[in-house]
């Protein structure tokens, strides 16, 4: 399949959008919108910030975002993919695949060789995407509590 990765730009908000909306359930363009103004300001002092899409016929039809943060627990430098997505007609194609890799070149160029993310222990679509781009256990276990009304 033929596409092309670059990095996201103001007017892929929708497409992305769109893209998670399929999956989710859920437009939430606000959400979206705060998300991506880190790639759209020059000399913030937030985290390192990373997103790219994949576009073919001038349509976006996959994203990726990630962070490098130096989280809590002792946790060294690292990046943290936190959303990817595909849409369904271009799927099973290798765009997940590219644009992770994209990420992960972007990460190491930045001298940064640990690259993490969270998937559902049930999305087992998502976790089997994850395992074979090569992603394990890491070495952190989420727990959460619920706190009742």
């Amino acid at each position: 399949m033929d596409f092309r990765i670059r990095k996201i730009q103001e007017q892929d908000l929708q497409a992305i959008v769109e893209i998670d909306a399929i999956r989710s359930g859920e437009a939430k363009p606000d959400f979206w919108r705060k998300r991506l103004q880190p790639l759209f300001r020059a000399g913030n002092g937030e985290p390192l910030t990373l997103g790219y899409v994949a576009v073919t016929g001038g349509r976006v039809i996959g994203h990726i975002l990630a962070e490098g943060r130096a989280w809590e627990f002792g946790s060294p430098m690292c990046g943290w993919i936190f959303a990817i997505g595909v849409h369904p007609d271009y799927a099973r194609r290798g765009v997940g695949l590219a644009l992770c890799r994209e990420v992960c070149l972007a990460f190491k160029k930045r001298g940064i060789h640990t690259i993490r993310t969270m998937v559902r222990k049930d999305d087992v679509d998502v976790l089997s995407f994850f395992r074979a781009s090569g992603f394990h256990a890491g070495p952190f276990i989420e727990l959460e509590l619920e706190m009742k009304e």
